[in-house]
């Protein structure tokens, strides 16, 4: 029997948008000398107030559909080694989170790792989520830090700072030759 959460029933949102503002802060990442550029900082924010209440609504989803992404390709690649995506994504992601005192508040931390372990277990982020009611303005960030971390978990593993956003960019291109 279908999960209600299972991905064919699941809207895919504006990947590009959440793209765009991943990348751009995997960017800020690596370019630790600098930080997060305050005018990039200050455009991100325009983009998001631009947006309107539908367009941060796809703004989250596209969000969520990189998570899934990024998880489905971390499963494919545990499987190969005879690994479980769960036990070796999650722990360290979370790990992660509960370092970062001021993006994850510790009343969000449960919500995120729910949302890894069901994009690991094959499972829509965005329906899981909706299950348990709206976003709230408290895991806007953290939402967005989730996706960074798990794409520069990527970026990590294969050595190469431009993995994650590759690996979107061409899943992109071929569902719109498709």
């Amino acid at each position: 029997m279908p999960s209600p959460c299972d991905p064919e029933y699941a809207p895919v949102g504006d990947v590009g948008a959440a793209l765009m503002m991943i990348d751009s802060r995997l960017k800020a990442v690596y370019d630790s000398k600098s930080g997060i550029d305050p005018v990039q900082q200050q455009m991100i924010e325009q983009f998001a107030a631009s947006l309107g209440p539908e367009g941060i609504d796809e703004l989250l989803t596209g969000t969520c559909t990189l998570i899934y992404m990024l998880m489905k390709w971390l499963r494919m690649a545990c499987e190969e080694h005879g690994k479980d995506v769960i036990e070796y994504v999650v722990p360290a992601l979370v790990a992660s989170m509960r370092m970062m005192h001021r993006t994850f508040r510790p009343e969000v931390i449960p919500t995120m790792a729910g949302l890894l372990v069901a994009a690991g277990t094959g499972l829509s982020p965005s329906l899981w989520r909706a299950q348990h009611g709206q976003w709230t303005e408290a895991e806007m960030n953290p939402l967005e830090a989730t996706a960074v971390l798990l794409a520069e978990h990527i970026n990590r593993i294969t050595g190469d700072h431009d993995f994650a956003t590759r690996l979107i960019t061409e899943a992109l291109s071929e569902s719109d030759q498709d």
